[in-house]
């Protein structure tokens, strides 16, 4: 798959099936491979990302089996029994795997190196390399903090840590290291970030407590395999959320979506801003809160998003602009200079495209403001191989007078390998 066309929809129908939730395979995946004895995930990520998470923890000597019903079962050797890499650990496309297996290879004796595909390398990893080295790993980068990255690991020390910059993935690189550190190992957030790794630790036993905004782990204590379902992924949930919301005819059915409150602001916005979305049969599964969306057409208000709530909604904002544009007035997003770092330069993506369909909107370093009540022309879109970029502007399709063409949709398959065939079947 290279380039998609999208033919504008005056009617959606249907329920969409969505793959595990990428944030939490991950954690499962790196925790149960230091975790004593066999964890079974149920419902993994289907995501190209989280697949090279697994394709790291093969090559650090991990027995792991994936089925093709996305069951996963992971054979964990202990907090320190992983085994030197015969090559560089190759992370692909993900942040994630980047520096979540990170903190885990900062407290392993011997030496490893990390690697990514073009867009892993621009981005930078200063803020896992600073506090890691403060637990005694060390580091040397291709240029300055960017990767490859090899790391010297071993005899860690726990810290304490103020996260300068919100994000939970610096979080769990740190806590993941405290699990092989010596001591405590404590971090500080100045703003709540998503606490998977948490939920998840506490899941496999570990020694962890969460006292406001503290977070705080004790070393060397071993964790306990365990079984898992991963919810559906609330971030993949947002494309047709959006969708459900803007296209004139709709009626979207959303079954076992994750709604962690610290994944829910989205949903909370645009409720806010008078979406019609229910949520249904509310449970709880692995300490992760479940539960089924129904969404209708909506006339959305728009205005203006707090700055203190964009890390929470920090991937959902491409969609958050394409809501923006069809809403009344408008969406004013500023303080998200973090998507200037992602997969593309995000905020320069979001305004190229959206002034490829005739959308005004105005261009900030931290953000953009675009206006409401807007009618989508037809045209070319690129992706930036930006998989988020890529869902965002399929979505955008739908809503313009004329198709829309999408350059290198393929890169989808990094987070939402099945997402054109859900679309085909909504559109029916």
């Amino acid at each position: 798959m290279s380039d998609m066309k999208i033919q504008p929809s005056r009617r959606l129908r249907g329920i969409v099936p969505l793959p595990g939730d990428k944030s939490i395979s991950h954690r499962l995946a790196m925790i149960g491979a230091v975790a004593e004895g066999e964890t079974n995930i149920s419902n993994f990520s289907s995501s190209a990302d989280c697949h090279s998470s697994l394709c790291c923890l093969k090559a650090l000597g991990v027995e792991i089996e994936v089925r093709a019903d996305n069951f996963v079962s992971v054979l964990g050797r202990g907090l320190q029994g992983w085994l030197p890499p015969q090559a560089a650990l190759d992370a692909g496309n993900s942040g994630s795997t980047m520096r979540m297996i990170a903190g885990l290879l900062a407290g392993q004796p011997f030496s490893s190196t990390l690697i990514g595909d073009d867009s892993l390398s621009r981005r930078p990893m200063g803020r896992i390399i600073e506090p890691l080295t403060r637990m005694g790993a060390r580091f040397e980068a291709w240029e300055q903090d960017y990767p490859p990255l090899t790391i010297h690991g071993g005899g860690l020390t726990g810290i304490r840590y103020s996260l300068p910059v919100p994000s939970a993935q610096v979080k769990s690189a740190i806590l993941l290291a405290g699990l092989l550190a010596d001591g405590i190992t404590e971090v500080l957030e100045s703003t709540p970030t998503r606490n998977h790794t948490e939920i998840a630790l506490c899941e496999f036993n570990a020694e962890l407590t969460v006292t406001g905004s503290l977070v705080r782990v004790v070393g060397k204590r071993p964790l306990t395999a365990s079984n898992f379902t991963v919810p559906g992924d609330s971030s993949a949930a947002t494309f047709w959320i959006a969708a459900g919301l803007l296209v004139p005819d709709a009626v979207i059915e959303i079954p076992s979506v994750g709604l962690n409150p610290s994944r829910r602001g989205f949903i909370d916005f645009l409720k806010s801003m008078g979406a019609d979305i229910q949520m249904l049969n509310c449970r709880e599964s692995n300490g992760e809160p479940v539960g089924d969306l129904i969404v209708r057409s909506s006339e959305l208000e728009g205005g203006l998003l707090d700055p203190n709530r964009v890390p929470d909604l920090i991937d959902e904002l491409p969609i958050l602009a394409l809501i923006g544009a069809r809403s009344r007035q408008g969406i004013d997003v500023r303080g998200a200079q973090e998507l200037r770092v992602k997969e593309t330069d995000r905020i320069s993506a979001i305004v190229q495209n959206l002034r490829a369909l005739g959308a005004e909107i105005r261009e900030f370093e931290d953000g953009f403001t675009v206006s409401g009540n807007q009618e989508l022309r037809g045209g070319v879109v690129d992706s930036f191989n930006d998989h988020r970029i890529a869902m965002t502007f399929s979505i955008a399709g739908l809503l313009a007078k004329s198709p829309v063409w999408v350059k290198n949709a393929g890169c989808v398959r990094i987070s939402f390998p099945t997402f054109y065939n859900v679309l085909a079947s909504l559109s029916k």
